[in-house]
């Protein structure tokens, strides 16, 4: 993934910054609400969004209807940074393929989505 990324010249992102992204694709989130989805603590989501908002990848708007609260906002940048990550996990998707067999990387996909769920506790 860094090497995705450096070749599209987003520097300052490490991946495990880079997952905080993808809850936010569908719009901003409170940062309580980001370290509900991603399953961490506040302060990890404090120290990643920092981190992230330094190299222009979120911003921190205001909340619409709480003047207290602060809404984490993709930029430019960072939908740049997903889409890299998308093109990077089709990629390895399409290696694995390659090497297993459509056969075996299926049952290699719907074994992953079982755990997935599992963990979530959602159904697939």
């Amino acid at each position: 993934m860094r090497a995705a990324f450096a070749a599209a010249g987003l520097d300052g992102i490490r991946p495990a910054q880079a997952v905080a992204l993808v809850p936010l694709a569908t719009g901003g989130l409170h940062a309580s609400d980001l370290a509900d989805r991603l399953r961490v603590s506040r302060q990890a989501v404090a120290q990643a969004v920092a981190a992230l908002e330094r190299h222009d990848y979120v911003v921190r708007e205001p909340h619409p209807s709480d003047t207290r609260a602060r809404i984490i906002e993709l930029t430019p940048r960072g939908r740049r940074a997903l889409r890299v990550m998308r093109s990077n996990a089709i990629e390895l998707e399409k290696r694995w393929r390659d090497v297993l067999g459509e056969h075996r990387f299926r049952e290699l996909r719907e074994t992953l989505l079982a755990l997935l769920s599992a963990e979530t506790g959602e159904s697939s």
